[in-house]
């Protein structure tokens, strides 16, 4: 059965601090109920997106730099004796339900839960399916551009690890999650999201051929951090991005061939490890610079990566003291990130609302996913 979800059912869900339970009928159950709760972080992503894209990345190499922020996706899951199989997507206001099997097929509503479940429960449970609930809800909209629905997944994961016992690290972790989402449920996409997700903090990424993946977690300077917090906007453009689109656009391109991309795309990476030295140098203006560069690098690697929508936001952001700015993710819509000098801040942030956009700041986080326990 799938429909909207409830106004009782989501006041519920979205209260990670709550340790109340649902029965089957949706009325608090008792105190032998365990709940596991979990969150991973979205993510900047500041250089060599693209390059994580195969095939590009499996025959050249692949270099990235993100950093995780402080707005995530949650995971709630509470495992019962009886009863359905119930997920719920609380910002989305989605739920189905079904009798409990390893079968559920990957279509549909709500894929990525299906996946997860499915894939848990046939590797690490002995293809033994169970009764829960899994509620999710994300702090940002999907089609963001910082890495929800690939976050969302890690915090399944990271959920089903807690509540079983699983002994998995990060790359355990962010790879089984690449591995669901790619492979099991077919969405199209790079790696450094679910990598992201499951280390949190700055890290600058090399992907290579059969899935290898390092993480090289950087030691920024707290005053640096401190100085790209004040530095950063982000907004809203106000359109969800079509990034499948983009990334088989930007995968055919590679596998044509393609000169412009070609270049763009190792541009892309070279601009990666820059963009990592001036962070480790706290030298935020160079960064702002080669962050700049990045972005002509990035729409050269497929067509629909900027609009005059986006470039009309850029001229703002600029006009009114932006040193540089670029979309963060695979481009079309999402979120904008621009980097200005703090005391010309506040007059980024008005042009930006002059254009109706939703415009924050950014704090960064340490923490990579995490679960605890309730009873």
């Amino acid at each position: 059965m799938s429909g909207i979800v409830t106004q009782k059912q989501s006041d519920q869900a979205a209260r990670p601090d709550s340790d109340r339970h649902l029965s089957r009928n949706g009325t608090p159950t008792g105190a032998d109920s365990m709940t596991v709760r979990a969150r991973a972080p979205l993510r900047l992503g500041f250089g060599g997106g693209g390059s994580d894209l195969s095939p590009f990345c499996d025959q050249h190499g692949g270099y990235v730099l993100n950093a995780s922020i402080s707005l995530f996706v949650y995971a709630l899951l509470e495992q019962r004796e009886q009863g359905p199989v119930r997920f719920i997507a609380a910002d989305r206001q989605e739920c189905i339900e079904f009798e409990p099997t390893i079968d559920v097929p990957l279509d549909g509503a709500l894929s990525l839960h299906k996946g997860v479940y499915r894939r848990i429960m046939r590797e690490f449970n002995g293809g033994k399916a169970i009764p829960i609930t899994l509620t999710t809800y994300s702090d940002v909209a999907a089609g963001s551009g910082l890495g929800s629905s690939s976050t969302l997944v890690v915090a399944m994961v990271e959920a089903f690890k807690e509540q079983l016992g699983l002994p998995l690290g990060e790359y355990e972790v962010a790879q089984l999650a690449y591995s669901i989402e790619r492979m099991d449920v077919g969405m199209v996409g790079g790696r450094q999201d679910q990598y992201a997700a499951a280390f949190g903090g700055f890290n600058f990424m090399e992907f290579y051929g059969d899935d290898r993946v390092i993480v090289n977690p950087l030691r920024i300077k707290r005053n640096t951090v401190n100085e790209l917090e004040a530095s950063l906007v982000i907004c809203h453009t106000g359109v969800p991005r079509d990034s499948d689109a983009i990334i088989q656009a930007q995968s055919s391109n590679v596998r044509r061939g393609d000169e412009q991309s070609m270049l763009a795309t190792h541009s892309l990476k070279q601009e990666a490890v820059a963009m990592k030295e001036a962070l480790l140098k706290g030298n935020i203006r160079r960064f702002a610079e080669v962050l700049g560069q990045g972005w002509l690098s990035k729409k050269k690697t497929a067509s629909g990566v900027t609009n005059a929508h986006l470039e009309r936001i850029y001229q703002a952001a600029t006009d009114a003291g932006a040193y540089s700015g670029k979309v963060s993710g695979a481009g079309g819509g999402g979120f904008m990130m621009f980097v200005v000098d703090p005391l010309r801040r506040p007059d980024v942030v008005r042009a930006l609302q002059k254009e109706q956009l939703q415009v924050m700041t950014v704090q960064f986080t340490d923490q990579g996913s995490i679960a605890w326990r309730l009873r």
